[in-house]
């Protein structure tokens, strides 16, 4: 019997989420823009959980977005946007910003919102342990292998201290066998549904943000959403868990 390679399995993962996100945008009529925004609020929700303001061991609640030019780097600029609303303080690193305009006008949002820009990320990684409490993972998720400039920036988040919130697939692991090395986030969002590299996530606390998901296109596709309570728009997956 022949089974499966690793790369034929990842390919079959992004051919779903492909599919499902197609059935979304034609079908349902959702806008790009409007998942984008939903999927960055939920990810604020859920960094807000898991990161309370009156938790954060600094005196100012500053949080570093690390940002990618594909569209899991859009949902980390939403992200940053609705923090700040939240009471955060986010600082965005984007360094390869996307020219198309739905991209751009996020970024025009965070700065009209005055969050700072930075135009280089430290590679002395104590000045980003003592500058932020958090930092969001928005590099690459489940988009692309790392390459320049990422790889050297998944190099210096791989050995900083504070925590990480790693944004559907925490950027350098495969979506199916997950990471080797790299990163190794403290919280992991899941977009939609769990990958299958959650499976391998051994951080303090998962969360699941597809509330907005039509139950026909959860049951055509066998998503198994869990519960969420009340009116939330995430749900944490079991309890915290220890490295």
């Amino acid at each position: 019997m022949l089974f499966p390679s690793a790369a034929q399995v990842s390919q079959q993962i992004k051919a779903e989420a492909e599919a499902i996100e197609k059935e979304l945008l034609e079908d349902y009529r959702f806008g790009r823009q409007q998942l984008i925004e939903i999927r960055g609020h939920a990810c604020a929700v859920a960094v807000s959980k898991a990161f309370p303001l009156p938790s954060l061991p600094r005196k100012q609640p500053t949080v570093l977005v690390v940002c990618g030019a594909a569209q899991i780097g859009a949902v980390g600029l939403v992200c940053a946007r609705h923090l700040r609303t939240f009471g955060y303080e986010p600082t965005i690193f984007y360094p390869k910003r996307s020219p198309e305009p739905l991209y751009r006008d996020f970024t025009t949002q965070c700065e009209k919102m005055d969050i700072p820009f930075l135009s280089y990320l430290p590679t002395e990684v104590q000045l980003i342990n003592a500058a932020y409490n958090a930092v969001v993972d928005a590099v690459l998720g489940a988009d692309a292998e790392p390459a320049e400039p990422y790889a050297a920036i998944l190099a210096t988040l791989a050995h900083v201290r504070i925590p990480i919130v790693s944004l559907d697939v925490p950027s350098g692991w495969d979506a199916e066998a997950g990471g080797s090395g790299g990163i190794s986030p403290d919280v992991l969002v899941s977009l939609t549904a769990p990958k299958r590299c959650a499976r391998r996530f051994r951080g303090r606390q998962h969360f699941v943000a597809g509330r907005f998901v039509p139950y026909d296109v959860q049951k055509k596709f066998e998503l198994n959403a869990p519960e969420y309570p009340g009116t939330e728009c995430v749900v944490a997956l079991g309890g915290p868990r220890r490295q």
